[in-house]
């Protein structure tokens, strides 16, 4: 069995550590400091962290005035309320300025569990995909979201980075990060499965299943839905021609429509897209929840071989 650690612990460490190093990162957050894990960041540096209480908008507006002071502001709340709540201000606020702000979300995804369907975020990834100038990152692991945080920081830009709630599977393989560049994580001839954040594991635990069955299957983590790895996802597609992606996130706007945007015009595929078809989230237990929505490892082989 596989250590297993929350992303969002990941980005609370990371956070805290980065403030260390650099005075010009504040976090802020919707009073929800020790779920987002902001509360590692502001026990360390009490006087570069902002709770705004539950007041999403207002927070986001706070970040733009420390972004055009020259601060590094990274927000956090649950995805559902930074993204969705706060979305015009996040548009209109940072985005449409290209100010520095760094939207750190968590508990994105079914996998939120009981809260139910009001809490789970499974729109956001096409909601900050569609706005100009926006990165869009979803770490597969908590390594790689120390990573990621770590690369936020160095680079110019309004950032959307999405964790999940649930302790998962820290993945036992050098990653490098590097935004906007893939990482191809098992290679293979039959097929390809392009994942991103804890679905990730789950396409290669299928992948492993499928192997013992004579198909070979290439997996590649798309860690950065935007700006996307179109060299890597082309060259796989035209390589396997049959392609299938996984997000714990709606079939609309997320993952999936990334790559068949990417690959339209490029080859003739067999294609299917896994993730939430169209349905809202609704409470449970998080394995439950990606057993009902057709998520699990099995599920994933069972697509790969229908193709």
């Amino acid at each position: 069995m596989s250590e297993k650690k929350a992303i969002r612990v990941a980005y609370g460490e990371a956070l805290a550590e980065l403030g260390a190093v650099n005075n010009k990162i504040v976090a802020l957050d919707a009073d929800l400091s020790h779920s987002t894990m902001t509360h590692k960041f502001a026990d360390k540096f009490p006087d570069r962290f902002f709770n705004a209480g539950i007041a999403e908008a207002n927070m986001v507006d706070m970040a733009a005035g420390l972004a055009s002071m020259g601060y590094i502001p990274f927000v956090s709340t649950f995805a559902i309320f930074g993204t969705g709540r706060a979305y015009d201000q996040v548009r209109n606020g940072c985005a449409y300025s290209g100010l520095n702000v760094k939207f750190a979300m968590s508990h994105a995804g079914v996998t939120l569990g009981e809260d139910g369907g009001t809490h789970q975020a499974i729109e956001d990834i096409a909601l900050m995909r569609v706005i100009p100038g926006m990165t869009v990152i979803v770490p597969c692991d908590a390594n790689e979201a120390k990573r990621a945080v770590k690369a936020m920081t160095d680079v110019q830009g309004p950032m959307y980075l999405r964790m999940a709630r649930m302790p998962s599977p820290v993945l036992d393989m050098d990653m490098p990060f590097e935004i906007g560049r893939a990482n191809v994580l098992r290679d293979g001839r039959d097929a390809v499965i392009f994942a991103c954040g804890i679905m990730v594991d789950s396409a290669l635990t299928a992948a492993a299943a499928l192997e013992a069955e004579g198909i070979h299957v290439a997996v590649v983590n798309v860690h950065t839905i935007k700006p996307l790895d179109e060299e890597t996802l082309l060259t796989y597609a035209q390589k396997c021609k049959k392609v299938v992606t996984v997000e714990e996130h709606s079939i609309i706007g997320g993952l999936g429509d990334a790559v068949a945007s990417a690959l339209l015009g490029h080859g003739d595929f067999k294609f299917k897209k896994l993730g939430v078809q169209d349905r809202f989230g609704q409470s449970g237990k998080p394995f439950d929840l990606l057993e009902e929505y057709g998520l699990t490892p099995k599920d994933i082989a069972a697509a790969v071989k229908a193709l």
